[in-house]
């Protein structure tokens, strides 16, 4: 398969360039997503409080859709 110009990657429609994106994350191991995105100690303490928030009580999560009204988006 020939290589495409990254020019050319970014005149895609918005959903394609959203659907390789994902495609190329999806690609990484374990080790490269850690590279790519290092987390600090204070954000990594912030998401395990927040997903023990979560779990010990998931009812008080709420939709995409609620957020979106909240924020008048929806």
């Amino acid at each position: 398969m020939a290589a495409t110009p990254i020019t050319d990657l970014l005149q895609l429609p918005m959903a394609e360039r959203v659907a390789l994106a994902m495609a190329l994350w999806d690609s990484l191991d374990e080790e490269g997503r850690s590279y790519a995105l290092p987390l600090d100690v204070e954000l990594c303490a912030e998401l395990d409080r927040r997903l023990a928030a979560h779990l010990q009580n998931p009812t008080a999560a709420i939709s995409w859709e609620q957020v979106y009204d909240q924020l008048g988006l929806g």
